[in-house]
């Protein structure tokens, strides 16, 4: 394997230099370890794995071609090389075959505009052609397909085990091409999943549907909103569906001319504070509408109700809007802004929606934050989160740790990660925490497999994967 050589560029750029390559279906050999006999069911991982093409550049790491990667273990494939105890684990990884990816496939070139660049081209080519639906950003796995979830439209369903493409997929609900968010919630207790999506306008309508277990929408409502807001996730709590409403707002002429890119036309004004609103979970009517103060979030750890009747929130928040343009700068391999986040509790009064008490619980950097899926929307003792070793520069590099926060020692259980090893969102599935990293010693890619217990206790097994899989965003896990 190509040893990185150091340099003043940071070694997660290297996971970037080249677009992901796809593998059928193979099983993963054993770097260390052995894989746990009662670890059943699949990961899956969506993200970016394509930045540029014919030598031009994406403009956004939000741009690049969704390509998901799904670890199988204990299927009916043969034991892993280099391992004769334990479980196996098979693994494929592939494109999402979206409409786009494949005309753009065939020109061998970028044909569309997306959110953090415009179409090729004369301004009037932005008019003619539409947003690319990049297909990139999380994953649902329901029990006949994955989606695969991108914010601005429809979702695609893909095969659960060999990752083909079935196409856009509506639910049955979603006409007209409405929007289905990258962060849908699922409580485990009915199966019933809940989602929204915003449609801009000179006011946006933010549109709420609520699902049986196979995916099908069965209840919608549609509420407006100020302005064209950026809303990227959502909290369920106990019998409430919560939207803190950051105050970023979209110029919509800009994009709508030709004239910038959706990211560029995104405003931070703090002056319109933080809008919240709770609706309730059965009916998805609006409960209270409130304002707090102004931060900004892409996501949230969890919601749920205590014993007094409020509702709980915890979220990754930051002071501003800088995230995004290090996100921008993620995608041309070399970062410069310093965006911090700290996981933040939020309590709150649902019927009026007025904040009590906000607190920080974790002052260092993080992202990506969860819970074990059965305690969605409900209490629950443990959040992991990706977060930056002590000492990092996160003006340089990307998320470089995995961490467990303990609600009821308030203190932090950290894994240990050696120098340029980049692991994923951490997914808690059956005991284990499991993330894929990206090793920047060797240009390469492997599977981690933690006992959720002993986070900072080495790995119970590593695994091998054939290529790359570049940094990316979202993951589940499938029994």
């Amino acid at each position: 394997m190509q040893t990185v050589q150091k340099s003043a560029t940071k070694a997660w750029s290297q996971a970037f230099k080249q677009p992901a390559t796809e593998f059928p279906l193979t099983p993963l050999s054993i770097i260390e370890g052995e894989i746990p006999a009662s670890l059943n069911g699949t990961l899956y991982r969506n993200g970016p794995g394509r930045l540029e093409r014919g030598g031009i550049s994406v403009g956004h790491w939000f741009d690049g071609d969704g390509a998901i990667l799904a670890v199988h273990f204990n299927s009916s494939f043969p034991p892993s090389e280099g391992g004769t105890k334990g479980g196996n684990a098979s693994a494929v990884y592939r494109y999402v075959q979206t409409e786009g990816f494949k005309k753009e496939e065939s020109a061998g070139k970028l044909l569309y505009g997306n959110y953090g660049m415009t179409a090729p081209g004369a301004v009037w080519n932005q008019w003619l052609k539409p947003i690319k639906n990049a297909a990139n950003t999380s994953v649902l796995a329901l029990p006949d397909k994955l989606l695969a979830l991108w914010e601005g439209d429809n979702p695609h369903a893909l095969d659960l085990q060999n990752l083909d493409t079935f196409g856009k997929d509506d639910l049955g609900g979603l006409d007209n091409g409405l929007a289905y968010s990258a962060h849908p919630k699922v409580d485990s207790q009915t199966g019933e999943i809940f989602n929204f999506g915003v449609s801009p306008g000179l006011n946006a309508t933010l549109n709420i549907y609520k699902s049986d277990c196979t995916g099908k929408i069965i209840k919608k409502a549609a509420h407006q909103i100020d302005g064209v807001p950026l809303v990227h996730d959502f909290v369920l709590a106990g019998g409430y569906l919560i939207f803190f409403i950051p105050p970023v707002r979209l110029n919509l002429l800009m994009p709508a001319i030709g004239l910038s890119c959706y990211s560029d036309a995104l405003q931070w004004q703090p002056s319109k504070g933080t809008q919240i609103l709770v609706c309730d979970r059965d009916s998805l009517d609006i409960i209270s509408r409130s304002e707090t103060e102004p931060w900004f979030q892409w996501h949230f750890s969890n919601g749920y109700i205590d014993d007094s009747g409020a509702v709980i929130v915890d979220i990754a928040s930051y002071q501003d809007f800088q995230t995004n343009r290090y996100l921008k700068e993620v995608a041309t391999g070399k970062t410069h802004t310093a965006a911090k986040s700290s996981l933040t509790r939020v309590n709150l009064n649902p019927q009026t929606g007025k904040v009590s008490n906000i607190e920080t619980l974790f002052d260092r950097h993080c992202e990506f934050p969860t819970v074990p899926q059965q305690n969605v929307g409900k209490s629950s003792r443990y959040t992991y989160l990706s977060t930056v070793k002590e000492g990092t520069d996160i003006s340089k590099e990307i998320l470089n740790s995995i961490a467990r926060f303990d609600h009821q020692t308030n203190s932090i259980t950290e894994a240990n990660f050696g120098e340029n090893l980049y692991p994923s969102e951490p997914i808690y599935a059956q005991g284990f925490l499991l993330t894929v990293v990206y090793n920047g010693n060797s240009d390469s890619s492997e599977v981690w497999i933690f006992d959720a217990d002993r986070l900072n206790e080495a790995p119970v097994c590593k695994l091998s994967l054939p290529s790359v899989i570049p940094p990316g965003f979202h993951g589940t896990w499938k029994e």
